[in-house]
């Protein structure tokens, strides 16, 4: 059961499950409703959903031509749920609470463009949306959907797969953790048991958690300021939290760690202009894209990429994707393998043609390297997981800085080896050397197959000393995971690449 949700995690974007988890709470919430398991009646839910989904939808399509931003529509959907499932649903004579959905919808939506530093949004989007009704028009969210205990078992099973894929199990349970730290000491020993039990019952706090906390761009990219990010929101979600006699709401708590997110990040969302194309190796080819302003980021760190769609497929118009080039380069660099059924996204990147254009933001990820320059070092790769090594040994090479790595690299075939021309100028220049497992038409000195603990010990006679960075397909990534922990190979001495989403 496990291998088979794993395998739909992999091959489902983050994005696209977060929004069928959504669809399905709102679903099951409207089912739930003619049971009179839900107050709100289900004509007020359907009505309130389809005018949130339409405001959002006009006020990103202004905002997206006026600001020339290729929309995403999954973003529009998203934001739109989230405000339907958090603010009240009204009856269609309720000018006021109309009037609330309609403002908490339009700046849900603004917030992305007007409050943006780099052309990058600093806030969520709904949390936004709903923080400005309560203070201005005294209408607060009243996170109906995610305080209803009767619907709390569909919003944590899809939420603890949203985790799951996400990887973003040390950012919840810090939450969780902080919440907790801060109600208890207010109350008597004796009632922790029942403040625990009718937090988690009665409280938004799953759904905060698992939808909106998760939220990737709008946390910080690296890990101690992500924890720190929880650890803020936490206390300030927590009830028992005011300044005199103002209290906190779960939305107002999150901006709040908005703000200290957006401080820590890197900051900008980038225009790249497409330079020239490159076959990298078999259906793998670079995109090389020139930028008026240095990206910052570190070597072996991704983007978030976007592209506009006339089509989309299940997977929309947003990928990440590691930036192959070293930060040391003029140009930024995009490896990308297409395979025999391309996504809408990878079609319309094969059809650039040099002078247009691809939207990048998010700079993030902790496959880096060590700031110790004397640690011993594997890189495992396999396929198109060359990327992020290729970066990093462009930098050493540039940087003139040797370092105790040896490579592993796994292809199918000699033509599907990737970067030769950087792999041989590290190994002459600077004594990294690589290792090749070809699985079809070996050479001399390549090992026959693929990447296994024979050819880790062989290869590697200090393997013990090592700390190994993976990179390559899941199926490859989890394989070799497995493969060295049964070796003997500590896990925090196991470094994996990841993405919250689908490439």
């Amino acid at each position: 059961m496990t291998k088979i949700i794993d395998r739909l995690l992999d091959h489902t974007t983050m994005y696209r499950l977060v929004l069928w988890h959504l669809i399905a709470l709102l679903a099951v919430a409207i089912a739930f409703s003619f049971l009179g398991l839900v107050r709100y009646p289900p004509v007020e839910i359907v009505f309130s959903t389809v005018l949130i989904l339409a405001v959002c939808w006009i006020t990103n399509l202004v905002f997206a031509r006026v600001f020339r931003v290729p929309p995403n529509q999954e973003s529009i959907y998203i934001t739109a749920l989230i405000v339907a499932l958090i603010m009240s649903p009204v009856a269609f004579n309720d000018i006021r609470g109309i009037g609330a959905l309609v403002f908490a919808s339009v700046w849900a939506m603004a917030s992305k463009y007007i409050f943006a530093v780099g052309r990058k949004h600093v806030f969520n989007p709904a949390a936004f949306g709903a923080v400005l009704p309560a203070l201005l028009l005294s209408q607060p969210a009243t996170w109906w959907l995610g305080g209803n205990l009767s619907l709390m078992p569909f919003v944590f099973v899809g939420g603890v797969l949203i985790v799951r894929k996400l990887q973003r199990l040390d950012l919840i349970m810090t939450f969780m953790a902080v919440v907790f730290l801060t109600i208890l000491p207010t109350t008597a020993p004796s009632q922790w048991a029942m403040t625990i039990t009718e937090t988690l019952k009665h409280s938004p706090i799953f759904f905060f958690a698992f939808i909106m906390l998760t939220e990737p761009l709008t946390q910080p990219s690296t890990k101690v300021p992500r924890l720190l990010f929880a650890a803020l929101v936490g206390f300030l979600f927590s009830p028992n939290v005011h300044i005199g006699s103002f209290y906190f709401t779960p939305e107002l708590a999150l901006v709040v760690g908005n703000v200290f997110a957006w401080a820590v990040s890197p900051k900008g969302r980038f225009v790249l202009t497409l330079e020239r194309i490159e076959r990298a190796a078999a259906d793998t080819y670079d995109f090389i894209f020139s930028t008026p302003h240095r990206v910052a980021f570190q070597a072996g760190q991704y983007l978030e990429w976007t592209l506009p769609l006339d089509h989309s497929d299940n997977r929309g118009n947003r990928r990440y994707f590691t930036v192959a080039s070293a930060p040391t380069e003029d140009t930024v660099r995009l490896g990308v393998k297409f395979y025999r059924k391309p996504s809408a996204f990878k079609r319309t990147l094969s059809d650039l043609a040099p002078g247009d254009t691809i939207h990048a933001t998010q700079v993030a990820g902790n496959f880096t390297l060590p700031r110790n320059p004397n640690k011993k070092l594997a890189f495992l790769a396999g396929g198109i997981g060359i990327t992020p090594f290729r970066s990093m040994l462009q930098y050493l090479i540039d940087q003139g800085e040797a370092r105790p790595i040896v490579v592993l690299y796994g292809a199918e075939s000699q033509d599907d080896i990737a970067y030769g021309d950087v792999l041989d100028a590290a190994e002459r220049r600077l004594g990294i050397r690589t290792v090749y497992a070809v699985a079809k038409g070996t050479r001399r000195g390549q090992y026959p197959g693929y990447i296994d603990a024979r050819l880790v010990k062989a290869a590697i006679p200090d393997w013990r000393e090592r700390t190994f960075y993976i990179s390559g397909p899941q199926a490859m990534v989890k394989t070799m995971r497995h493969t060295l922990t049964a070796m003997g190979v500590h896990r925090s001495h196991i470094k994996t690449d990841f993405f919250p989403g689908f490439a």
